[in-house]
């Protein structure tokens, strides 16, 4: 980071409804909770150690910049359900830049463990506004029973890659 732009800088703010496009749609309104799904760029799947690093990566910013509900890392993909803070001057900090950074430090730590280079995920990401309460729960349901789901666990609990939010602020 440029010397002269400060950590509020790093991450810009939203204080009304935007729609952006890649290839897919992605809406931030200020306030909203998301769930959120990205893939790793194929053919790879990730080892114990880099899920863990995933994780690692986007604990780092709970309670700083979003508050993290839930999230589980997969051996080729990734959950979550966060909702990105409001400021002092209540604005919210921009849900793209924020994956962004996650995809970009755990990228690095992972390609470090490697010792490789390149893309780890795809450049894309899934995100979808949570309309109310009983959206959240099924999307936070879908969060934990994907382990299970995919036969890597039989309980939720049991798998070290998923999170879930003590205090959930909903």
């Amino acid at each position: 980071m440029p010397k002269d732009k400060s950590a509020a800088d790093f991450f810009p703010k939203v204080t009304s409804f935007t729609a952006t496009r890649r290839k897919l749609p992605h809406w931030q309104n200020p306030g909203s909770v998301y769930f959120i799904t990205w893939r790793c760029k194929n053919p790879q799947e990730l080892s114990n150690a880099e899920r863990t690093i995933t994780l690692e990566s986007i604990r780092f910013w709970d309670r700083q910049h979003w508050l993290l509900f839930a999230a589980v890392i997969m051996p080729d993909h990734v959950h979550l359900l966060a909702q990105p803070m409001a400021t002092p001057d209540d604005e919210y900090t921009n849900l793209g830049k924020i994956i962004k950074s996650i995809k970009s430090y755990s990228a690095r730590q992972i390609n470090r463990l490697r010792d490789q280079q390149g893309s780890v995920w795809q450049p894309e990401r899934y995100d979808r506004i949570v309309r109310n309460d009983a959206e959240f729960l099924e999307k936070w349901q879908y969060i934990r029973n994907n382990p299970i789901k995919a036969g890597l666990a039989v309980h939720p609990e049991d798998y070290p890659w998923l999170y879930e939010s003590i205090n959930p602020i909903w």
